[in-house]
């Protein structure tokens, strides 16, 4: 199956290219920089899922992009593309270094950027309008002729339009007539709006062919995928954007958003046909959260389709409704991105989320049974006290198992110490040193630990973890990924809540909580919370 419509539809429906600009445009990000080894995996996703067009960078620009393209990664079906401006005003484009280089690279398509609003090109190029339209003329014929495929990027084309309409219209025809394969039309600011960007696109298909015709929208105003469908309903037929919406200052239209919504909604998955097959469509969710591991950072748990909380229901009325019938809450089946259902137990649930997420973890328990209730009671009074069991899913389950009888005693704590010293090292320099000390009984035993860490909680993590008697095989792969704190009910002695994720060799990832006035103690609960959730899924006894 590869789509979502009767195949004897497939004929009359318009192809939709998409184009990705993720480690290109999406390298701007502030706090982005890929390795060459970053773009190359992030190069083969993209094939992998049915990217038509994977621009690769700007060929010197910048010794990591210039070598990518020295070492072309195999890709199956997308064209690897390149990006550059077009020749300057005063030479030919024979005799441009940056025109040359773009040559010079292995690529199949070739991008070039140019002005397209008069303010611009007198204000930023410093030429004449004609210098800039034979600029366009000439790259693209020297793109062309060399056997490569032709893109032109109309830099400000919105707003230029809307300033000089003749002018920017001008710049379009004139890569059209040249031979550029795709004109596509730039929302450089991110300000143009959907009204506005459709009865633009739909204006220019009078003069250049929609099916010659993309979209380059920036998120500035949160409009960029609105921005894009708007464009596509207007006629254009080439979609740019980055994973999670990466960009240059508020980032570029989001692909993962975008992929779903033209694959799964109406007018879209009726009337157009995507290289993206249905069936890829559950990688969406991993895609978007491995960009995020090579980047480092925390997915976004808010992100539509793919976010954690993007199929999370907190009010115990709507859990209700769901488990009766998901489409009451739900505008997409959430297997169908390669997300899932998460019916979120907090101070505002009911027996119904209890009841489903047990049934999530595989806690076979009547519905009946007054074990229920007192788990929902206790939920919420840990919640008053300013625990958060909806992003805790570990410290949940460990609670509805400890109520039901089901954790053992794997250890027992008897006591921690932690120190924090600042003092002169042996070179005479300040440095503070975090050491820990952690004393715990295993089947009688007592274990003393101690280690120095890179903070508090660092020092009393391996402390912790060193020596855990018969279960430290159990925890050889467990790794802390994720630290986050947050203070309420203000003041020097306010309550302090800790959030940890952790993940193994597996890749599975789960996360704990802990509350207290005390940051080291909150910590603490949050860690053993994790160990023993490690060794209850590892089946230690």
């Amino acid at each position: 199956m590869t789509s979502g419509v009767d195949t004897r539809e497939s004929a009359a429906r318009e192809t939709l290219t998409l184009f990705d600009t993720t480690l290109r445009d999406g390298a701007q990000t502030m706090g982005v920089d890929f390795s060459l080894a970053d773009k190359t995996r992030i190069a083969a996703l993209l094939d992998d899922l049915g990217v038509d067009y994977i621009e690769g960078g700007y060929p010197g620009a910048n010794p990591l992009d210039t070598e990518f393209f020295t070492r072309r990664p195999p890709l199956k079906q997308a064209r690897f593309t390149a990006f550059g401006m077009t020749k300057r005003a005063g030479r030919s484009a024979e005799n441009d270094p940056g025109v040359a280089g773009l040559l010079a690279a292995d690529a199949q398509a070739i991008t070039f950027v140019a002005k397209s609003w008069d303010y611009q090109v007198h204000v930023a190029l410093g030429c004449t309008l004609e210098e800039n339209l034979d600029g366009i003329t000439q790259s693209i014929r020297a793109a062309t002729k060399a056997g490569r495929e032709a893109l032109l990027d109309c830099e400000h084309f919105f707003d230029g339009y809307k300033a000089n309409p003749a002018y920017a219209l001008e710049c379009a025809k004139t890569a059209y007539a040249a031979g550029a394969r795709w004109i596509v039309l730039c929302d450089t600011n991110g300000g143009t709006l959907p009204h506005e960007i459709e009865e633009i696109v739909c204006a220019v298909t009078a003069h250049v062919p929609g099916t010659s015709l993309g979209i380059h929208a920036h998120n500035d105003t949160e409009m960029a995928v609105a921005n894009s469908l708007a464009a596509v309903r207007g006629g254009a037929r080439q979609i740019q954007g980055t994973l999670n919406g990466l960009g240059e200052r508020c980032g570029n239209a989001n692909l993962v958003s975008l992929i779903p919504t033209l694959l799964l909604k109406a007018p879209y998955a009726q009337t157009l046909q995507l290289n993206v097959a249905l069936e890829k469509l559950p990688m969406l969710t991993k895609i978007s959260h491995t960009l995020d591991e090579i980047l480092n950072r925390s997915p976004n748990r808010h992100a539509p389709y793919v976010g954690a909380s993007a199929f999370a229901t907190k009010a115990g009325i709507h859990a209700s409704a769901l488990m009766k019938e998901p489409k009451t809450y739900e505008h997409v089946p959430p297997e169908s991105v390669g997300n899932k259902r998460r019916l979120l137990v907090s101070d505002q649930a009911g027996r119904s989320n209890i009841l489903a997420e047990l049934q999530r973890i595989g806690v076979d328990v009547d519905a009946k049974d007054p074990r229920v209730t007192r788990l929902l009671e206790e939920v919420k009074q840990k919640e008053a006290l300013g625990y958060a069991y909806e992003g805790a899913d570990a410290s949940f389950e460990l609670l509805a198992r400890r109520v039901l009888g089901e954790v053992p005693d794997f250890f027992e704590i008897e006591r921690f110490h932690v120190n924090v010293e600042r003092r002169y090292d042996a070179r005479g320099a300040f440095v503070v040193v975090s050491e820990a000390i952690v004393k715990l009984r295993i089947d009688g035993e007592v274990l003393i630990s101690a280690a120095e860490g890179e903070g508090p909680v660092n020092a009393l993590d391996l402390a912790l973890r060193k020596d855990l008697g018969r279960y430290q095989s159990f925890i050889a792969d467990l790794q802390l990924v994720d630290y986050r704190v947050r203070v309420f009910q203000g003041g020097t002695d306010a309550v302090t809540r800790v959030l940890i994720e952790f993940s193994e060799a597996s890749g599975e990832t789960w996360s704990t909580v802990g509350v207290s006035s005390n940051i080291i103690e909150a910590s603490f609960q949050a860690l053993i919370d994790a160990i023993t959730y490690k060794l209850l899924k590892s089946g230690a006894n």
